[in-house]
């Protein structure tokens, strides 16, 4: 990761002269004000800094970021941003999507990303429903609701993105709820500056088209992790905390371990030949000669 310049960032440093055209009070407003407060904290410049989207009504934050970013195509944004971070790993890479493009079409790359412990920020902005196509039950829409695919009722288990990334080996785990801005920023800030693959479950209510999980459901169920005397580098606890009844759920860091290898750190290829695109474009005749003499 880039070291922090040493001039002073601000958060409106990183405000792209594009308005975000999000539903008014959609959560994912508080999320982009968490990113570039984030990004100001750990004094970064816009020009080292990459956002890499999927689709989604979330996944057009890059779009609203004053940094390099890329709106890339459905469930896809992981394996692109993991590119990106090899190619250059003095980027700080943050992926940024919603809940069906992780949890749905990219949980596979989303388990793969984390359990090669890449030097990657992934916030999802869950807001339990697709909004983009107006409706919809998502993996995360709760047993029982009735959405447009669903009018009887959601029938399918919801998944547990929390359980999930700690099972599938993310080094830091954690939630944070668009309701609380300053919360949400310090995690941010957190798993920015965390050395390997960090994972924040963002809870982004969708005004729109979810009447159920809104600001003040969530404000009534929530809790914060530190002030229950949780130890974030007990993995066992992390656990614990993230299979609690759903009456009741924590926000907060979960899970945070440090000293383990990036992938980035264990790649043969940089270790021995640095970043690719530090690499010459072209071969030496020496260079040529060498490679041709290989194959007698």
């Amino acid at each position: 990761m880039i070291s922090p310049s040493p001039v002073a960032a601000k958060a409106e440093d990183f405000r792209s002269q594009t308005s975000p055209d999000w539903c008014p009070s959609c959560g994912n407003y508080a999320v982009l004000n968490a990113v570039e407060k984030a990004c100001a904290a750990r004094g970064l410049a816009s020009k080292d800094v990459l956002c890499v989207s999927g689709i989604g009504c979330s996944s057009n934050l890059p779009g609203f970021l004053n940094a390099y970013g890329v709106h890339s195509i459905h469930g896809r944004a992981a394996p692109l941003a993991t590119g990106a971070k090899l190619a250059n790993p003095e980027l700080t890479v943050i992926i940024t999507g919603g809940d069906g493009d992780g949890y749905g079409i990219g949980l596979g790359h989303f388990i793969h990303a984390m359990r090669r412990n890449l030097d990657l920020t992934y916030l999802v902005m869950n807001n339990q429903i697709y909004g983009l196509t107006t409706g919809q039950a998502s993996p995360t829409t709760m047993k029982g609701i009735a959405t447009k695919s669903t009018p009887f009722g959601c029938i399918e288990n919801p998944i547990n993105p929390i359980a999930l990334a700690l099972a599938a080996g993310a080094t830091f785990v954690a939630r944070g709820f668009c309701g609380d801005i300053a919360h949400m920023a310090s995690i941010v800030t957190q798993a920015i500056e965390h050395k390997g693959f960090s994972f924040v479950d963002c809870l982004s209510p969708c005004v729109t088209f979810n009447k159920i999980n809104t600001y003040a459901w969530f404000r009534e169920k929530t809790y914060k992790l530190e002030d229950s005397n949780h130890d974030v580098l007990n993995f066992s606890a992390a656990m614990a905390k993230a299979t609690e009844s759903p009456a009741r759920f924590p926000i907060g860091v979960f899970y945070r371990t440090e000293g383990v290898p990036t992938y980035e750190e264990l790649d043969e290829t940089l270790s021995h030949h640095g970043a690719p695109v530090k690499a010459k474009l072209a071969l030496s005749r020496e260079d040529g000669e060498a490679i041709k003499n290989s194959f007698r």
